[in-house]
């Protein structure tokens, strides 16, 4: 059974940064970060995969970056220049199967989540 537990949300202020966490137990083929905003449907942000190939949507591309370190299990967030907009909250998810490339920002394919971290972002 795959355990996910978020860390590192917070309050910011518009044009600054946060780095979430997530930290993991149990084998993972590929992890992701997904968030959703009140009112919104759950939106993709990032995946990579156990080879650390990565996939970011175009929407927060050059401002949210994924990693992860394989030895510690936990995978990170790194979030600059935030905007209002990105106030929601923030879940990390994983999959023990393989996926195609094409489904790394899928949220279906993930059968693992966390409980989620508030990211709240004002101006």
């Amino acid at each position: 059974q795959v355990q996910l537990v978020e860390s590192g949300g917070g309050a910011v202020q518009v044009g600054g940064f946060l780095k979430l966490s997530c930290s993991v137990s149990g084998y993972t083929y590929l992890m992701g970060w997904f968030r959703q905003a009140p009112g919104k449907e759950r939106e993709a942000l990032a995946a990579i995969d156990a080879g650390d190939t990565d996939k970011v949507a175009d929407s927060v591309k050059n401002r949210f970056f994924i990693s992860q370190d394989s030895t510690e299990n936990i995978m990170y967030l790194q979030m600059i220049d935030l905007k209002p907009e990105d106030t929601a909250i923030y879940y990390c998810a994983a999959t023990a199967e393989t996926q195609y490339y094409s489904d790394y920002l899928n949220s279906e394919k993930f059968a693992y989540w966390g409980r989620g971290t508030q990211v709240t972002v004002s101006s």
